[in-house]
């Protein structure tokens, strides 16, 4: 008969302590399993898919000519601007001819309202081929793309080496230009249409 209250006091004493440790190995293991899980990053959002753009380079050195390309999808507008006028400078990948200058680089973009700034390296006048109409062409090669990949943009300002009153050798480049797509046509003595009366560009230096 005495055995029996022994055996309640070690019952009660062990039964404690067995869940002590089960509780501390939970304890251990759950610790354990959270340093060697990876952490899951929330996905980010990223655009998807393949977009269609227009690039302006030269046909016949004398004109103005596009060339369609797929890039990859964008979405935030200045990076998308970049990466198109990235494109431009990468040169044509068909029979048209790069104009502007090789080595030429964006150093950045900035959009406000229907006006986009566009910030090249000194390389762009420094290596730009000399006479009137490579200038025309290499600039407008510019503005055009801008303007035709991003419709509400009507003005766009090129600052080099950040002078926002650059002047090329026959280019003023201190006002924002409208694109010129007039530069795509054919030299009169081409189409047949006669002699081109004098034209008059904004940008142009007196």
């Amino acid at each position: 008969m005495a055995a029996h209250p022994r055996k309640k006091i070690t019952i009660s004493i062990v039964l404690p302590f067995l869940v002590f440790i089960l509780f501390f190995s939970i304890m251990i293991w759950q610790k354990y399993r959270s340093s060697h899980e990876v952490p899951v990053t929330p996905p980010q959002p990223h655009a998807v898919g393949n977009r269609s753009i227009l690039l302006f380079f030269a046909a016949e050195g004398t004109r103005l000519s596009r060339e369609a390309r797929d890039v990859d999808a964008c979405e935030v507008e200045e990076e998308c601007l970049k990466s198109v006028l990235d494109e431009l400078l990468n040169g044509p990948i068909g029979e048209l001819e790069e104009v502007v200058p090789d080595g030429t680089v964006i150093d950045a973009v900035h959009i406000e309202g229907n006006q986009a700034t566009i910030e090249v390296n000194k390389t762009f006048s420094d290596a730009m081929v000399s006479g009137s109409s490579a200038e025309m062409l290499a600039v407008y090669s510019i503005v055009d793309t801008v303007a035709t990949n991003f419709p509400h943009i009507q003005k766009v300002k090129i600052n080099v080496e950040g002078n926002k009153a650059a002047l090329l050798h026959h280019l003023d480049l201190s006002e924002p230009l409208s694109p010129d797509y007039s530069l795509e046509q054919l030299p009169a003595h081409e189409n047949q249409k006669g002699p081109a009366g004098p034209t008059t560009r904004k940008g142009a230096a007196q």
